[in-house]
């Protein structure tokens, strides 16, 4: 691994800075490692938003594809970022169908219809942010163990997440949220798109934060080691995103649900001196 330390961190920092600020939790060179996987992660999902044409990003996806499959058979890939991933792969084995398996799930970024249902939102999740604490995980020592976790950590992360996008989606005629929630709370996907829909966007981010709420008592109290904890810290300030997102009179087009960087940095080191999330 050509680069360093520094650079790894200073990448990740400028383009996932909660994962940033949960790396630092995770000793040295796997600190470093745990980078490299969320450096990669960072290169597949922004692939919708560098694109003109599906047809682009459907390209590019198969890029990645061909680009894993060629690590697991041993060939050598002049990538900065698979570079660094081969070693990284190699040195904790790695399963590939984690990493297909991400990158599949980033084809529906590409789709202008929305997720039809909640169980398909919740699939595209866990394979996406659940599959990322499941690849760091295994990279800090704890193999499978914390997969069930992972499931619903994951998916609770990328629903608040993509809560607190709506607006950035919404101008790009784009809703990651699922369509039978909209309808059921009787918004139009169109007023979401011109920013209209104000306060009737409640029901729907009401739902939405009660579902990550549910997924994070899954496995409330549960204790984690140290060591392999840091997999799953991000997680640690979802409860800071989902009261900035409830606060009364609350609008996600109008208000910031944004966190300060030292709360978000208590909050991890809360976690770790716990040792649960």
């Amino acid at each position: 691994m050509t680069e360093t330390v520094a650079q790894w961190d200073e990448v990740v920092r400028r383009v996932d800075f909660d994962r940033y600020l949960s790396s630092l939790f995770a000793p040295g060179l796997l600190r470093t490692e745990v980078n490299v996987l969320y450096a990669f992660n960072h290169e597949v999902a922004k692939t919708a938003e560098t694109v003109s044409q599906p047809i682009a990003g459907q390209i590019r996806l198969q890029w990645w594809r061909d680009r894993i499959a060629e690590l697991y058979r041993g060939v050598a890939v002049e990538h900065p970022v698979v570079r660094a991933l081969s070693g990284v792969i190699a040195a904790h084995s790695l399963p590939r169908d984690l990493f297909d398996e991400l990158i599949d799930a980033r084809e529906h970024d590409l789709e202008e219809a929305p997720f039809a249902t909640t169980g398909e939102f919740e699939t595209y999740t866990d394979a996406t942010s659940g599959h990322v604490m499941r690849l760091a995980a295994r990279v800090l020592g704890a193999g499978d163990t914390l997969d069930s976790q992972a499931r619903d950590l994951g998916i609770a992360y990328a629903l608040t997440g993509l809560c607190r996008a709506l607006p950035y989606h919404a101008t790009r005629r784009r809703l990651m949220l699922p369509a039978d929630r909209l309808i059921a709370s009787g918004v139009s996907i169109e007023d979401v798109f011109a920013g209209t829909a104000g306060q009737r966007l409640r029901p729907l981010l009401d739902d939405m934060v009660e579902r990550a709420r549910g997924h994070l008592a899954v496995h409330h109290g549960k204790s984690v080691a140290r060591n392999v904890l840091p997999a799953l810290l991000p997680a640690a300030i979802i409860p800071l995103y989902l009261r900035a997102l409830t606060r009364p009179g609350f609008d996600v087009f109008r208000d910031s649900s944004e966190i300060g960087a030292h709360r978000r940095q208590l909050a991890m080191l809360g976690a770790m001196i716990r040792r649960r999330i």
